[in-house]
This record gives structure tokens, C-alpha cells and sequence, in this order.
């Protein structure tokens, strides 16, 4: 299996999932060690001259007025990265602490963080030998980055805090002596390095987004399964209809839809003769209403593929420009206001989801036996699985209230502004855990009611 090449420029949303699901492995690239190898020099050069830098020579937030002397500042880095290890809930998922590992490796790969290439190269061998920290689900509000959960990545470089290894939780230093790793000692501006970035809320932003991505597809399948089902008609998927409307999603999904019903059996035993005009919107809208949300999804994940190639971390370095600039990169508004829009689609399409739910149960609708089962009453087929969905339906609702608006100043009001989105993330990630059960309530609904429409066939790719 090829490396993923950590660069700083060319990772990929596939190439994160593949890390997370730990089927490929990671290698730094030359041109990533030579460039934090200037942006590190340059650090050393300014700390020599006794230039003030923002978190090397001075406190942080609310402390940025605080100098630090030469002697302190490998101790402020411990200490920051210690006092910062304070996030609180269950762990994330391995797969989760993965990609934050890979995507922080990559960002610090770019060459404007100021550290040694000793630290990528830790967390890549990290990687590589199975080394997961116990990162806490909560404890970030998006702004100067995902400092809780970084920090608790950082703490286990240093030998410190703990990680799972083979699924066996140990202390950080025990797993990285057993694999023959010496922990991290951090110099001047490392441990703000390592912990100033959106690495969290973007890792658990890109897995939940390659998920919703399927899941999306799936529903396509569900909600033409249910067509046939309903023996509805597919003539509203026609390429001329879109060609009016031309929003790429609802094009892209017109002409999959097309696809993959084409050679049907079913559709052709009422192609003519059918009294029915038109089909309910569930049936008939599934080009605007999925396509929607193919829309939706494609600006996610256009934001996501820009923030898996960025720096975020504060100050940036700038070896070639001389100059270390305070700004903020850290701020995750972009991403946060991206996975709330990613919430926002899959609720709705959950929503045309479940009411094809209730017209294949409901025989009023279908024509078909009561909740899909040949004996109502004796059994009672598919009535509480869509009951489930439902119930998965009103949570998707809440989870769509957005996360990205709810800004709560910190840090005694220096940070006034904040992107609330590691909250944006989990979100997203229980949203498409709601999603895929509702499309898959949609897919045994609809198969079992394309059974009762036998002996004929849908078409190859439906079957």
C-alpha cells in the first residue's frame, strides 16, 4: 500500500480516512523537513537577538503581556501544554485521534509553526506504531485552535498523560518506551505548535463528511428502491427537466437516478396506461432535495480539502520574510459554519427519507399490505422501524440547530469571538450516525416492498 506523503500541500480527504482506518502508511517528505528546518532556524535566530514573540517569550490569552526570561521558556512549553490537557468526557474514537495526529503532522509540515522536524517525525512514528492519546470529546471552542484536545495529543509526545495501544489503555511514556520512541523534549514555541490549530474539529469534520458522502449516495438507492416499490414513475428525473434548472447537484443526481433504474421491469409494467399524473414530492423531488444537499455537501468539502492543507497555528513564522506575525488561522468559523451546513442537508434528506417511509407502510398510500407484512395484524412488519427513524429523524432536527452561531467569549475577554466548532464537529458526527440508520430503515422498507411486486425485476444495479 502506497505512503501518504505528509507535505503540508497535497493531503487528501481520502488519504485522512485511510490514516484514521489505519490501512495506509504515513512517510514526512524531504521538502517538509527542510522547510520547518528553516522556519525553526529562523525562530532560534530571533530568540538569539531577544525579539519578543507571542507564547516563546510572553504568556498566553490574557497573559500575552507576561515576558518570559531564556531560562523559562522551555518550562512555559511543558507547562502549557500540561495546564491546556483538560478536556473532560469519553475519549475519542482511535480512528478520530488519528486524523487529528495525521492533520496536525501535516500543518506543522508547511513550515510556518517555527518547531524542529523532530516533532512530525514523532507523531508519525506515533502513528505508525499505534500509538493513540486519550483525547476527551469536549473541551474546544474552535478559537486559538482546538487547544483541550491538541494538548492531550501533545502530553502523550512528551511521555506524559495516556494512550491506547492495541486497544489496552497505559501510561504515554510506558507505550513509547515499548515501541523504542524517546519522548518529546519540547524547546521554545513547540508546545503552542502543537496544541494552536483546528486538527480536532476538522479530523472529526473530514471522516463524518466522507461518511455523509455514502450515506447520500445510499439514499439515492433507497428512495428508487422505494419508486419501484410504489411503482412510481422516474419520467421527473429526465435530463431536460434539469436542464432548466441547472444546479449541479440536482443534475448530478437526475442522471444518477436515470442510471441506475434504467432496465426495469417493474417501471415498464405501468409505463402506459398508468391514471396517475405525478408522483408525491417524496418520489418526484428526489433530484431538487437530494440534490440539495449534494450542493451542500460539495461546499463542505470544498472547505475541508483548504483546511486539511493549512496552517492554523499563531504566531505563523515566515523564515523567508523575516517575520513571525500574530494572527488568527486558528479560528475555525469556516470549518464550524461548513459541518452546521453539513447537518442542516442530511436533516432534510433524512426528513424525504421517512415520509417514503410512511406512503410504502401506510396501504392507504402503497396499496400495499399494512407495514409491509402479509399478515397486519398477526405481525406487524415494519411499524416500530419507523417509529426508530422517526425518533432519529427529531434528533437530526435538533442537531441541525447550528453550533457555528453561539459564540461565548473566553479567556477574560481576549478571545471574543469564538467558532464553537469542535461542538459543530460532534454534531456532524452524530448526524450522520442518525442519517445512515434512517436511509437504511428506507432500504429494507423499500426491498420488501419491491418483494411484493414479484416475479418482476428492478433494474441490475437496484437488484
Amino acid at each position: 500500500m502506497n505512503a501518504v506523503v505528509v507535505d503540508g500541500h497535497t493531503l487528501t480527504l481520502a488519504d485522512v480516512e485511510a490514516v484514521a482506518r489505519g490501512v495506509r502508511p504515513v512517510r514526512l517528505a524531504d521538502e517538509a523537513v527542510a522547510a520547518m528546518a528553516r522556519s525553526r532556524a529562523f525562530i532560534e535566530s530571533l530568540l538569539a537577538s531577544g525579539e519578543t514573540i507571542y507564547g516563546v517569550t510572553t504568556g498566553f490569552g490574557r497573559l500575552a503581556d507576561v515576558r518570559i526570561s531564556p531560562a523559562e521558556q522551555a518550562e512555559l512549553q511543558r507547562n502549557l501544554v500540561r495546564s491546556h490537557a483538560a478536556g473532560a468526557g469519553e475519549p475519542l474514537a482511535d480512528e478520530v485521534v488519528r486524523a487529528i495526529m495525521l492533520l496536525r503532522a501535516n500543518a506543522l509540515a508547511r513550515g510556518h509553526s517555527g518547531c524542529r522536524p523532530e516533532v512530525v517525525e514523532l507523531l508519525i512514528a506515533c502513528l505508525e506504531q499505534g500509538i493513540h492519546p486519550l483525547v476527551p470529546r469536549a473541551g474546544s471552542v474552535g478559537a486559538s485552535g482546538d487547544l483541550a484536545p491538541l494538548a492531550h495529543v501533545a502530553l502523550a509526545l512528551i511521555g506524559e498523560g495516556r494512550v491506547r495501544v492495541d486497544g489496552r489503555v497505559q501510561p504515554a511514556g510506558e507505550a513509547l518506551r515499548a515501541a523504542g520512541l524517546t519522548p518529546l523534549t519540547l524547546e521554545a514555541k513547540e508546545g503552542l505548535a502543537l496544541i494552536n490549530g483546528t486538527q480536532a474539529t476538522t479530523a472529526l469534520g473530514v471522516l463524518a463528511f466522507r461518511r455523509a458522502e455514502r450515506a447520500l449516495a445510499t439514499a439515492d438507492v433507497a428512495g428508487l428502491l422505494s419508486l419501484e416499490g410504489l411503482l412510481g414513475t422516474p419520467e421527473a428525473f429526465r435530463s431536460e427537466v434539469h436542464a432548466t434548472r441547472p444546479h449541479p447537484g440536482q443534475r448530478l443526481t437526475g442522471g444518477r437516478l436515470c442510471a441506475l433504474i434504467e432496465g426495469s421491469e417493474i417501471r415498464e409494467s405501468h409505463r402506459h396506461g398508468d391514471p396517475r399524473v405525478q408522483d408525491a414530492y417524496g418520489l418526484r423531488c428526489m433530484p431538487q432535495v437530494h440534490g440539495a444537499a449534494r450542493n451542500a455537501l460539495g461546499y463542505v468539502g470544498d472547505v475541508l480539502r483548504t483546511e486539511v492543507n493549512a496552517t492554523t497555528d499563531n504566531p505563523l513564522v515566515f523564515p523567508d520574510e523575516e517575520a513571525v506575525v500574530s494572527a488568527g488561522n486558528f479560528h475555525a468559523q469556516v470549518v464550524s459554519a461548513a459541518l452546521d451546513f453539513l447537518c442542516i442537508a442530511l436533516a432534510d434528506v433524512g426528513a424525504i427519507c421517512e415520509r417514503r417511509i410512511e406512503r410504502l407502510l401506510n396501504p392507504d398510500l402503497s396499496g400495499l399490505p399494512a407495514f409491509l407484512t402479509p399478515e397486519p395484524g398477526l405481525r406487524s412488519g415494519f411499524m416500530i422501524a419507523q417509529v426508530t427513524a422517526v425518533d432519529l429523524l427529531a434528533e437530526l432536527r435538533v442537531l441541525a440547530h447550528p453550533a457555528s452561531v453561539d459564540s461565548v467569549p473566553t479567556s477574560a475577554n481576549q478571545e471574543d469571538h469564538v467558532s464553537m466548532g469542535l461542538a459543530a464537529a460532534r454534531k456532524a458526527w452524530a448526524a450522520v450516525e442518525a442519517f445512515e440508520t434512517i436511509v437504511a430503515i428506507e432500504v429494507l422498507a423499500a426491498a420488501q416492498a419491491v418483494e411484493y411486486r414479484r416475479p418482476l425485476r428492478s433494474s441490475a444495479p437496484l437488484e
